[in-house]
């Protein structure tokens, strides 16, 4: 019993100390790539785990050299970024987890360039004295949609929000209970909307709901509005109605309230020219008679996250006024990076430039040409691999349950959630899907200048 007790202490004594570590060439080397301190802090940690380690009954390694290996991977995890770029292999588009859209070369450029210095944010280079960040974009974004203004949020809930702050607290608004719909994060319409002061009027059922359902639950000088909210994330089929929003523009006319509709994704593009189902467009609903209209600005749109928000002047100027704007307001290279997304708009080149609109034009005859050339090249490595027919999704609450075809990169691996797994541990970051117990990777959502990093990583990684 003594000889074990001593055991401990034995190893204990045998750890060298914080100063000896330092003293080593690869500690040394990082100590000038990180700091010093933060070199002393992961050997602190490093010799603290040891010392648990050996009173928990374990033999850890204690040479200078495993120590050390030791040290740098803590290290590494201490200075590494918790927020990474990886690589998107799974076929969704717009992938909420992963970023949504992907940004264009023109809108990193404009954020570098404004973010790396000054600008005229909030002065007038004209008049020589303070400005308005509002006077960037907002007018790019009506002439883009037919609207007679536009503003720019952090995001389509704040747009929202300001919309109804701004025009209807304290006052009823008018919805469809088949549009009370939960987005990402479990923020849910109902509690945006008390958030924001305005009280909620449910009409309808959730799967038939209709122009009198409308009629019938106006009151005099107590509703304020008549908002419709595009199911962007799921579908309601079969047994179902809902008013076209012509329909609800007339009510909305007749009885003197205005229309508001969140179409969600910011879609500016046609989307049936690719195969796809409509998605509501801003120019589409303001033409319909909505006054005020609101989209995210990193889903179909394809640019940074933020909340569009076009209609009437007047509107728009009131939801400027509001206090809560300054809460909501974007900063100077998101401003920059929108501004340089809707340029492709105006040119006409959005499907040249957007890679969200890049990736929903990418033919499968293309995408099978390269699945092709990879499957080639990863056989050679080793793989059991397969090129075989599948869909990719737009995702990010954009076009529910539709889908592009696509082929897919098919690899066997013996433990597939293991292997997934071990991707993701990779530098940077790979990200498949699992199915049938193989990984697939889809081409349509890897960006070009990662298509070398993921066939690297997949050899390296899955390679027997």
């Amino acid at each position: 019993m003594a000889e074990k007790r001593s055991l401990p202490q034995a190893l204990w004594r045998q750890i060298p100390s914080v100063e000896r570590l330092l003293q080593e060439e690869p500690l040394q080397e990082a100590a000038d790539a990180h700091g010093r301190q933060a070199v002393v802090e992961a050997v602190r940690e490093t010799l603290e785990a040891t010392r648990e380690a050996i009173g928990a009954g374990q033999a850890p390694d204690l040479s200078v050299a495993g120590l050390v290996k030791a040290v740098l991977e803590r290290l590494e995890r201490r200075v590494t970024p918790t927020l990474r770029p990886v690589i998107n292999a799974t076929g969704v588009i717009i992938h909420t987890n992963l970023g949504r859209a992907p940004l264009s070369e023109a809108a990193l450029q404009a954020m570098r360039e404004i973010g790396g210095g000054y600008s005229n944010l909030e002065y007038d280079l004209e008049a020589g004295r303070r400005g308005s960040r509002y006077t960037h974009v907002g007018a790019l974004l009506a002439e883009l949609t037919g609207a007679e203004a536009g503003l720019v949020a952090n995001n389509n809930a704040a747009a929202l929000v300001l919309i109804l702050a701004t025009h209807a607290a304290g006052r009823e608004v008018l919805i469809s209970r088949g549009q009370l719909v939960e987005i990402g994060g479990g923020f849910r319409i109902p509690d945006i909307m008390a958030q924001s002061g305005a009280i909620l009027r449910e009409v309808g059922t959730t799967n038939r709901t209709y122009a009198h359902d409308y009629e019938a639950a106006i009151t005099p000088d107590v509703t304020a509005m008549i908002l419709r909210v595009h199911t962007s994330n799921f579908q309601l089929l079969g047994f179902v109605h809902q008013p076209a929003l012509s329909e609800l523009a007339q009510i909305a006319r007749h009885h003197g309230l205005l229309l508001a509709d969140d179409v969600g994704s910011g879609a500016l593009l046609d989307t049936t020219q690719f195969g796809l189902a409509y998605e509501p467009r801003p120019q589409d609903s303001l033409a319909a008679g909505a006054d005020l209209v609101c989209f995210s600005g990193d889903k179909l749109l394809g640019g940074p996250q933020a909340g569009c928000i076009v209609g009437r002047r007047e509107l728009v100027e009131a939801i400027k006024r509001h206090p809560l704007m300054r809460a909501f307001r974007v900063d100077k290279t998101t401003l920059a990076g929108l501004d340089a997304t809707l340029r492709a708009y105006q040119r006409g080149t959005a499907v040249e430039e957007i890679p969200v609109w890049q990736m929903i034009a990418y033919p499968a005859e293309e995408i099978h040409a390269t699945a092709l050339d990879w499957a080639d090249r990863l056989h050679r490595a080793r793989l059991n691999v397969e090129v075989v027919p599948g869909h990719s999704a737009v995702g990010g609450g954009s076009l529910p349950g539709q889908t592009l075809p696509t082929w897919l990169v098919a690899i066997r691996a013996p433990h597939p959630s293991e292997a997934a797994a071990a991707l993701r541990r990779h530098r940077p970051p790979i990200v498949v899907r699992i199915e049938d117990d193989r990984l697939l990777i889809d081409p349509r959502t890897v960006l070009p200048d990662q298509e070398e990093a993921l066939l690297r990583g997949l050899e390296t990684t899955l390679a027997p």
